[in-house]
């Protein structure tokens, strides 16, 4: 009975209370219409101040606490079942505001190659986050059918968010870009709890901790009013405690016999990098690898060179491999993103791939990954509408015919590299993707993996050079980074323009270059954190705890709710 009274019960007044603030934000519930969701794009807009390169937490607890206002007003006077919709465009005009306006840079991609692409600009610009918006619509939909006055509602934002944002990283190949829970994931001492609840996990205590200061205006008694802002201040003490008591102030080891050198071309992504250029980008990529040493430094043992380092198929020019081989001492080992191709079986096209190399001196290929997460219009063409876009002049960003091919999963995840310990490869975004990191225990034919040593490090590739000096390389460096703290991995990224650096298990920037310079960072590799993380060993598990938590505390608070509206209290 109490659960059927919470499906058909109306929400009272949120401001409902002697001390409910009533007059503060009755303009904001007086609202209707195309002005309630032009409020919730703005206060969308805003909490993107919450992320790299900006860190703005209180932007997001702001812009989450308008959020819960206006969805205060959508769900008011309605039966649950009623509340779905109203509350749910709230979300989706939140979410396409916070979308654009953390991904506003994507446009710059459109203009590198503009007299092909440019007129699609607003597809990426407008059209992404007005579709990723529904994820967010879908949340506060979710939310609202739980929606009651009082703390419990935070609880509910808590759930459908972070159901929403787990979603958001998984439908459709996926793209947990600029997730909420960033906004804890770029102080050193909060992204520490990564190790434990993973992004999602931290998405859930963003929301939490960030959408209760609403009940500062809405509450009808103290209790109300101030336990969620002091539950969120206590929250945020916790997570800050557990940060600076898991970071050492000493280094982290280094691996013995381990001299890295991360090489950062500045190559643009123009006419330049041509085909018809190849010597030049192979004796620049070479004159860089052959630069001395600081003076007392040691000598590099491993190179590292960005995704797509060259235009064209360097294992099918055997004039450039003898050219890189040449370039590298007896003892080292260079690995680069380079694009490769499998020989075709009859009657098939070639087949591309994005791919890192493993080259020995002499340009002898010891070992391959090829790229898993592909990006969807960047690299190829989704099926199956590839081939009607095709139809109308649109082919992805990469000018390769047909686009790559995905690399198969696990079975190609990890790199064997003489002197280093076993590596984790990923190129380019493939490092924003929590719990993909590392192989999985089933491989796509349904075999079990074999057992193997663990990885010692994530090598991450990748060619920012699209985006120009914009929010968006910034963005990519601290959601890889926080793959190590969840991990317990060090982090190697080289990107071409920038920003490369050498990141340890706690997520310290052990070394870095800046964006757009062509330099090279000689650095050690950190060693991995002995014993791993919680995280690396359940996954998601503690995420989806917490979410079963949240929605405990929803249903509790809406069945008492229904129960008050029973006994007419």
């Amino acid at each position: 009975m109490a659960l059927t009274l919470s499906l058909h019960s109306r929400t009272a007044h949120p401001t409902d209370g002697p001390r409910g603030g009533a007059g503060l934000l009755r303009p904001i519930l007086r609202l209707t219409g195309w002005r309630r969701l032009g409020l919730a794009w703005l206060a969308g807009a805003l909490g993107a101040l919450a992320m790299p390169p900006f860190g703005v937490l209180p932007a997001l607890a702001l812009s989450l606490s308008v959020a819960v206002w206006l969805t205060d007003a959508a769900s008011a006077d309605r039966p649950a079942l009623r509340r779905i919709l109203p509350c749910g465009l709230v979300g989706w005009a939140w979410g396409f505001g916070y979308l654009t306006a953390g991904l506003w840079w994507l446009g710059a991609a459109f203009l590198v190659e503009a007299d092909e692409f440019a007129w699609a600009m607003p597809l990426g610009v407008v059209g992404l986050p007005f579709g990723l918006g529904l994820f967010y619509g879908a949340g506060f939909a979710l939310a609202g059918a739980l929606w009651v006055r009082g703390p419990g509602r935070i609880a509910a934002l808590a759930f459908g968010v972070g159901a929403a944002e787990w979603l958001r990283g998984h439908v459709l190949t996926g793209f947990p870009w600029n997730t909420l829970g960033m906004a804890l994931g770029q102080d050193l001492r909060l992204m520490q709890a990564a190790s434990v609840v993973g992004l999602y996990g931290l998405t859930v205590l963003a929301v939490l901790v960030c959408a209760a200061p609403a009940t500062l205006a809405t509450g009808s008694n103290p209790r109300s009013r101030f336990g969620p802002t002091l539950a969120a201040g206590i929250v945020l003490a916790a997570l800050a405690l557990h940060g600076a008591w898991r970071v050492d102030p000493a280094p982290d080891p280094v691996v013995a016999g381990v001299r890295l050198r991360l090489v950062q071309p500045n190559l643009p992504q123009d006419a330049k990098f041509r085909p018809e250029n190849r010597d030049d980008i192979v004796e620049r990529y070479v004159e860089l690898t052959r630069r001395a040493p600081e003076p007392g430094e040691p000598r590099p043992t491993h190179i590292v060179w960005p995704e797509s380092a060259f235009p064209f198929l360097i294992q099918r020019d055997p004039d450039a491999l003898a050219k890189v081989g040449a370039g590298l001492e007896p003892g080292q080992i260079l690995l680069t993103g380079a694009a490769r191709a499998d020989e075709p079986l009859p009657g098939e096209r070639l087949r591309y791939y994005n791919a890192i190399l493993a080259i020995e001196p002499g340009g002898r290929i010891t070992d391959s990954y090829d790229k898993v997460h592909l990006v969807p219009f960047g690299e190829y063409l989704p099926a199956p509408l590839d081939w009607l876009l095709r139809a109308v002049g649109l082919r992805q960003f990469v000018a390769i015919p047909g686009g790559f091919t995905a690399g198969e999963r696990a079975a190609q995840r990890i790199l064997t590299v003489p002197g280093l310990p076993p590596v984790a490869a990923t190129i380019c975004y493939e490092a924003i993707f929590p719990g993909a990191i590392l192989p999985g225990a089933i491989l796509p034919n349904g075999a079990a993996q074999a057992a193997g040593a663990p990885p010692g490090l994530i090598l991450n590739v990748t060619n920012d050079a699209w985006f120009g000096d914009t929010p968006g390389p910034r963005q990519h460096l601290a959601q890889a980074r926080l793959r190590a703290v969840e991990e317990g991995l060090p982090l190697v990224r080289d990107a071409n323009t920038g920003i490369s650096a050498v990141i340890d298990p706690h997520g310290r920037i052990t070394a870095s270059l800046p964006l757009d310079r062509e330099r090279v960072l000689d650095a050690d590799l950190p060693a991995r954190l002995v014993g791993g993380t919680l995280y690396g060993r359940l996954g998601d598990l503690p995420f989806g705890l917490m979410l079963a938590a949240c929605l405990v505390g929803a249903l509790r608070a809406t069945l008492r709710a229904a129960s008050r509206a029973g006994t007419g209290a």
